[in-house]
């Protein structure tokens, strides 16, 4: 077939061939008999608190939803969730393990993950590498507060502010009857195991802060995951 002086045109679509509709057209509703389907509905959005549910099934029913007062701009948490205390896996049989929060902590629900994964993952296998010993407790302070960094006056708000931060003060390792306590700014002999907590947490947070890094941690372990600069991590 010939159009314009020159042009050879593609020959004529057979009969049979299905018909194609622009992908920007919009949908037609079938005719019955027409053998044509119907256009697939798009795929239902994330029911609200998949990340607690998550955490839940992961890490057992001492985790749940809380709701916070109305704050001033900026201190919005998204997804709060109180933690009192975590079951974590032990070894690969798949025994389960409490590990205490004290006192309970509110955080955003992924914070929450990150902090639960580094607990699981690190602290734990540390606790029973150094001492043999399953980690019992973190005492930790923080989690969501209302305030400017280092709470000062003035100044950008902290990453506490949104529930994305944790500061962790001391680890308890072993049964109440002979429970070693190890505060983060008294290593009295247990360097080793502090120093790799650290390392740890350089690893499983964008930002890590124990003491030697400035006069305002000079007794905790601050980590969170707030991103400063696009692939950034700040550890000391």
């Amino acid at each position: 077939m010939q159009g314009a002086v020159g042009e050879t045109l593609p020959p004529p679509r057979p009969a049979e061939w299905p018909r194609i509709v622009s992908p920007d057209a919009a949908p037609q509703n079938p005719l019955p008999g027409s053998g044509q389907s119907e256009v697939p509905a798009p795929p239902a959005p994330a029911p609200v608190g998949t990340c607690l549910t998550m955490l839940n099934e992961r890490y057992g029913a001492d985790l749940r939803a809380v709701t916070l007062p109305a704050v001033k701009a900026g201190c919005s948490v998204a997804e709060p969730v109180e933690i009192s205390a975590l079951s974590i896996r032990v070894g690969t049989q798949g025994a389960r393990h409490r590990v205490d929060l004290q006192p309970p902590v509110t955080l955003a629900c992924d914070m929450a993950t990150a902090v639960a994964a580094w607990i699981e993952t690190s602290l734990q296998p540390l606790a029973r590498g150094h001492y043999g010993r399953d980690l019992s407790a973190l005492r930790v302070g923080g989690g969501h507060e209302c305030r400017r960094r280092n709470r000062r006056a003035e100044g950008p708000l902290s990453e506490h502010a949104t529930g994305r931060a944790l500061d962790v003060f001391a680890l308890a390792i072993g049964p109440s009857s002979e429970r070693l306590l190890l505060e983060m700014g008294k290593p009295a002999g247990h360097e080793a195991f502090l120093t790799a907590l650290r390392h740890s947490a350089c690893g499983a947070f964008l930002t890590a802060l124990g003491p030697g890094s400035d006069a305002t941690h000079v007794d905790h372990l601050h980590i969170d995951i707030q991103a400063r600069r696009p692939s950034s991590r700040f550890c000391q």
